[in-house]
């Protein structure tokens, strides 16, 4: 799976940074009592809702990986809908590009 460019760069161009990042990420994903698949699908949510779309291509693989269906996918993205307004919808073809294997 690929990761964003912004990622990419981030990684190489600040490895130590990058390292630490990674080893909170690690450790909170140990701590999460979501099962991965509701993880991914919840962390697509939030990035639905707060317009981080680079990410989205990735974290909707690792979902898909997981056993996410197309169509939770889709709710996923649509979760933030009643809370941020239709701006989510904007991560919607990124999100479904990403599940059907388009643009990777």
């Amino acid at each position: 799976m690929q990761v964003s460019n912004a990622f990419q760069t981030f990684a190489t161009e600040a490895p130590e940074v990058h390292k630490a990042w990674m080893e909170a990420i690690q450790k909170l994903d140990t701590a999460s009592a979501l099962d991965k698949k509701t993880e991914e699908l919840a962390y697509i949510a939030v990035m639905a809702a707060v317009k981080l779309e680079s990410g989205l291509p990735f974290h909707v693989q690792m979902a898909k990986a997981h056993g996410a269906t197309r169509e939770e996918i889709i709710s996923s993205v649509l979760t933030g809908l009643p809370a941020v307004g239709n701006t989510v919808i904007h991560s919607l073809p990124i999100a479904l590009s990403a599940y059907d294997g388009e643009g990777l």
